[in-house]
């Protein structure tokens, strides 16, 4: 399996990063080694001083597809999650600032948090959907995917040009603005709605 993620997919977001808002998404991909173990803490690796939270709506895919049109894509995913896509932000400056790749910065081991799945039925629209992430149970980060430049089929759309989707992969859809640095002891619980989704300590 494969995790596939979306940057910049929230104007809000761009802004507070000052990056360039982008004409198609943004695209980059994450080991399975980088997926956080259930019940396990996040360290903070020591090649970083600022790893920044960034919370996203999950989607996990069902079916196998390549070229999926986006008014089939719904056939392609039946649960939503919520996840961090955990970033060395000062690892990351430095990579950009060179032209290279950010995958030291974004794809090292522990960097994705996966939170429990829910059937996507739950929801009414899953294009108007409120999640948050609160630090220390202060709110850092809140989100609705009315605010994604592309939505969830649409993604599904763009990516399956480019990768075969096969069961399980799993896509970070994007996160919205307020993402921030972790220090050692934070609590950091995810929300879609009213559901937790998550809840890890930081070491």
């Amino acid at each position: 399996m494969k995790l596939i993620c979306i940057g910049r997919n929230y104007t809000k977001h761009i802004e507070e990063l000052e990056n360039e808002k982008p004409t198609d998404p943004v695209v980059f991909l994450k080991p399975d080694t980088a997926i956080l173990l259930k019940k396990q803490p996040f360290f903070i690796p020591d090649f970083s001083n600022d790893v920044h939270h960034e919370v996203e709506i999950l989607v996990k895919i069902n079916r196998v597809g390549k070229h999926i049109d986006k008014k089939f894509a719904h056939k392609y995913y039946n649960e939503i999650g919520l996840g961090i896509d955990f970033t060395a932000r000062d690892l990351q400056a430095q990579l950009k600032e060179k032209g290279l790749p950010w995958e030291k910065a974004k794809a090292f081991d522990g960097a994705a948090v996966i939170g429990k799945w829910l059937p996507k039925e739950q929801f009414s629209d899953l294009n108007n959907l409120s999640f948050s992430l609160q630090k220390n149970d202060e709110v850092v980060q809140d989100g609705n995917t009315s605010h994604m430049l592309w939505k969830i089929d649409e993604l599904i759309e763009y990516v399956s040009k480019y990768f075969t989707l096969k069961i399980g992969d799993i896509i970070f859809t994007g996160t919205p603005a307020g993402v921030g640095k972790v220090v050692a002891n934070d609590r950091l619980k995810g929300y879609i709605e009213d559901n937790e989704m998550f809840s890890i300590t930081v070491k």
